[in-house]
């Protein structure tokens, strides 16, 4: 492998470059990262309380729809120990859920990304470079009810009851403004949920595969066939990894860092017992991660995934 590399346009991604990372996995492989802008975070959650207000509107609707039939039926409508009063908990416990388990059921997914973050193309990630956890999910957003939606809550139902005062409503509202200003006085951006769970926002650039492996995989060795053509790998080689690994792998042909490629390819020759070759690095880690990739989605074809390699084996 040649020692020069071009420039790679996924080394700086951000537009604003004091906004550019490089996150060290626990395998000790370093990756470009671009923190998201506090406009796009703002953007995000923006977007998903639109979601939220929709799904409750949703929610609402379904409730009535059930109250008139009742009432059509015959219920008290003053009777709130009979249908209605199942109505009115179902209502309080679903939006309650809602608020409370839309971030967390989101960002625990696969693309660990609400609908906005998805939409404004920023995630979630582990500062560390690791799998995020559920630990670490609900930690996040544990705070965030306590940094917004809980001073908010209580603003409204004192405003709706009449006993906000002066005083209460400017501790709630510097309350929310201090926690909201959070993000923009340290460089990672991170608001109080990610300082306690460990994570941060970043984008999420998507490339499609063909435009990652096209250069190398178009080398040809001295006997006139395709280096990538060289390698071929069973099934048991390629059952040692799951999705997250091949996410990794695929962010580190992304960056095209010569020592990256060097140290993924070494850790995967020796997990499935292959002798670490030297100056076909890409090569060997591109045809590794096309194989792996097609393992991966004709098992999900069959309803069998495999998030990580510490999840038991198909």
């Amino acid at each position: 492998m040649s020692s020069s590399r071009a420039v790679n346009p996924w080394i700086r991604r951000s537009a604003d470059p004091t906004l550019d990372r490089i996150m060290v996995t626990p395998e000790g492989v370093p990756l470009n990262v671009t923190i998201a802008s506090a406009g796009a975070r703002a953007g995000a959650l923006l977007l998903d309380l639109v979601f939220i207000q929709i799904i409750s509107t949703v929610i609402a609707l379904l409730c009535l729809t059930l109250a008139f039939f009742f009432v059509a039926g015959g219920a008290d409508f003053l009777d709130m120990d009979g249908p209605l009063g199942f109505v009115g908990i179902f209502y309080f416990i679903a939006n309650f859920l809602l608020l409370n388990g839309y971030f967390i059921y989101f960002e625990l997914g696969h693309r660990s990304a609400t609908w906005g973050k998805r939409l404004v193309g920023i995630r979630v990630a582990s500062r560390d470079g690791s799998r995020l956890t559920a630990e670490a999910i609900i930690a996040r957003n544990i705070v965030r009810s306590v940094e917004l939606f809980l001073p908010l809550t209580f603003l409204g139902s004192a405003g709706a009851g009449g006993t906000s005062v002066d005083l209460t409503t400017w501790a709630g509202f510097l309350w929310v403004l201090m926690f909201l200003l959070f993000p923009l006085f340290n460089k990672d951006r991170l608001r109080g949920g990610d300082v306690i769970a460990g994570t941060w926002v970043i984008q999420n650039v998507k490339k499609n595969l063909g435009d990652i492996v096209a250069p190398s995989a178009a080398r040809i060795s001295a006997d006139g066939s395709p280096v990538a053509a060289r390698y071929h790998f069973s099934d048991a080689e390629l059952s040692v990894y799951g999705e997250y690994e091949l996410q990794t792998l695929e962010n580190v042909l992304r960056s095209d860092q010569e020592e990256a490629l060097e140290k993924v390819a070494t850790s995967i020759c020796q997990k499935i017992g292959w002798e670490p070759g030297s100056g076909d690095e890409r090569a060997f880690l591109e045809a590794y991660y096309t194989a792996l990739r097609a393992r991966l989605e004709r098992s999900m074809k069959f309803g069998k995934r495999r998030k990580d390699k510490f999840a038991p084996h198909e």
